[in-house]
């Protein structure tokens, strides 16, 4: 049996709704974009059975098409993307895994996008004591081929009670934690681009495997979780 995959038709679809972002066009279209809908979620359940071989994963998340404009100035109604989301199961495990398919901008990101504050310190606290696992991890050709950089909002100098000058505050400054991987219109419609999704979450491991330590423990290495 065939994976569900992201087809053309999708893709023109999605087209269309931008270009085309009001209620009437699109309560006019609405049955063509279920349909679409679906298919996508199919290959979204996909991706979920996939992790499921080398992840545990609580819950897959598609985001609905509605926009919510009451704090924006761009007034369009629609989204003119699909995206879904899959959380790791449970506190002893964190992060998760995203996906948008959006024509000419479809991506896959993984990490931490909001930590609450009492994770983020406790982050930017082992990375002020030891930053060297972390670094190690980045460092890794594989690791780099498949996500590149670290990304996400960092602060202008130095979180309040860290110093601005210490070796590792390149690291420390930040407060997202995420890596993205950008696919080409040609890449997403690939019959391999469902393989490709999974064996990039693969690749994330070392990571998410760090953080959990890091996120269940103490800076002593003692557990924290009851």
């Amino acid at each position: 049996m065939l994976q569900p995959a992201i087809t053309k038709e999708t893709l023109q679809f999605l087209n269309l709704l931008k270009e085309n972002n009001n209620r009437e066009w699109f309560t006019e279209n609405k049955k063509e974009f279920k349909t679409h809908e679906k298919q996508v979620k199919e290959f979204f359940l996909s991706v979920q059975e996939l992790l499921q071989n080398h992840d545990e994963i609580e819950k897959m998340k598609m985001f609905r098409i509605y926009r919510d404009v009451r704090f924006s100035k761009d007034k369009t109604p629609y989204k003119a993307h699909f995206a879904g989301s899959f959380s790791r199961f449970g506190a002893h495990l964190r992060g998760g895994y995203y996906i948008q398919i959006k024509p000419g901008a479809s991506f896959i990101a993984t990490g931490f996008w909001a930590p609450n504050k009492e994770d983020l310190f406790r982050i930017r606290k082992e990375f002020e004591q030891d930053a060297s696992e972390i670094r190690e991890i980045l460092a890794q050709p594989n690791f780099k081929k498949i996500w590149g950089k670290l990304e996400g909002e960092t602060v202008k100098t130095a979180p309040k009670g860290f110093d601005k000058n210490h070796e590792n505050i390149d690291l420390i400054k930040y407060k997202q934690f995420v890596f993205t991987r950008k696919f080409s219109d040609n890449e997403v419609l690939s019959t391999d681009f469902i393989n490709q999704i999974d064996t990039s979450f693969k690749g994330i491991r070392p990571y998410f495997d760090y953080m959990s330590d890091v996120l269940t423990t103490n800076l002593n290495g003692e557990i924290i979780l009851s």
